[in-house]
């Protein structure tokens, strides 16, 4: 059966000022998210990678209206998300998201069960049924309601904090949870323990993942489709294995190659990416990633590489699922010379 669309995003851009005019007009503008397009499919986990400051967060933020987008529409389960109250608080109650830092994201006020019983309780749910869901949480995020249900956040280890955090995502039973860096702060046994919780939970309420993480071994093992973003756009997205076995977007093998591997024939002696990213005030012309990449010729800088269909060469039994790199290299007919003719390419 074929998975529809549950998230779309279409043109979507963040820009924040950084400098004023006398008169109050932004002059100089942060470009966080640059125009994105892409699609979350109903029950699937998508990885979103990429450098610090590509924009990976702010289009967290963006995703759950946190902030106000620039341009760009966000369409839920068929419906566009409007900015107003009413639309909002429905969309909240579908889309809930799991921060990286455990501890600042619940009042340290409140127990446990309080945190987890506030959000049902606003939208409407009597108290009773709403404790009542609390404690089936806490027990299915592996933490006993008796012994941790009355307690405070500071009483708990990183771990403990993360799985309350989950189980108050869980509590308005949404269709689709955001994960910034949800398990980056864990030590790796822990890690392990909530990457396996956040798979079973996925099975158990038929969820939707939005996946966000700097460790592409992690990304590897939870997703299903990989989005790869450089300074606030998509450079590559397609299934997990075609973006990993095959990449077909330079700066996507370049970042695939700090991956650590413990076998000592596949050591990296040679640096794979130079020089930090270009400024997101001023960012370069034509394709963002020309000024660091090894493959760069004139077009490159010239024209804004568009997101064009690769063959992975990697099977994937995912519908909709298409491999897409933006590079004028897997564009027939770009005027790069390593790109195919478009004359062939018209013939296939």
């Amino acid at each position: 059966m074929s998975r529809q669309p549950l998230l779309q995003v279409r043109g979507l851009k963040k820009y924040f000022p950084v400098e004023r005019s006398i008169i109050g007009r932004a002059t100089k503008t942060v470009h966080a998210v640059d125009g994105i397009d892409f699609e979350v499919l109903e029950g699937e986990t998508l990885g979103v990678v990429g450098e610090s400051g590509c924009g990976k967060s702010t289009t967290a933020r963006l995703l759950m209206h946190l902030i106000d987008p620039t341009e760009g529409t966000i369409t839920f389960d068929g419906a566009p998300v409007e900015n107003t109250r009413i639309s909002l608080r429905n969309y909240r109650r579908n889309v809930q998201m799991v921060f990286q830092d455990s501890y600042s994201s619940l009042n340290p006020r409140l127990t446990i069960e309080a945190s987890i019983a506030f959000g049902p309780e606003v939208h409407g749910t009597p108290k009773k049924e709403a404790l009542a869901r609390t404690h089936d949480l806490l027990a299915r995020v592996g933490l006993e309601p008796g012994r941790f249900a009355e307690r405070y956040p500071h009483e708990l280890s990183g771990g403990q904090r993360q799985r309350v955090n989950i189980a108050r995502a869980l509590a308005l039973q949404p269709k689709l949870i955001i994960l910034d860096e949800a398990v980056s702060a864990l030590d790796k046994s822990v890690e392990a323990q909530v990457l396996n919780l956040l798979m079973d939970l996925k099975d158990e309420f038929g969820l939707t993942y939005v996946f966000i993480s700097h460790d592409l071994n992690v990304v590897q093992f939870i997703s299903d489709r990989v989005m790869v973003m450089y300074l606030g756009q998509i450079a590559e997205i397609g299934p997990s294995e075609a973006v990993f076995e095959n990449p077909r977007h330079p700066y996507s093998t370049a970042l695939l190659s700090s991956m650590p591997s413990i076998d000592p024939d596949n050591r990296t002696e040679e640096v794979p990416l130079a020089g930090d990213p270009p400024n997101p005030i001023d960012p370069p012309s034509g394709c963002r990633f020309h000024t660091r990449c090894a493959f760069a010729e004139a077009v490159c800088s010239l024209d804004v590489p568009a997101l064009t269909p690769v063959e992975s060469g990697a099977s994937t039994n995912l519908p909709g699922g298409a491999h897409e790199a933006a590079c004028h290299m897997a564009i027939p007919g770009s005027g790069h010379t390593r790109a195919a003719p478009a004359a062939a390419a018209a013939a296939e």
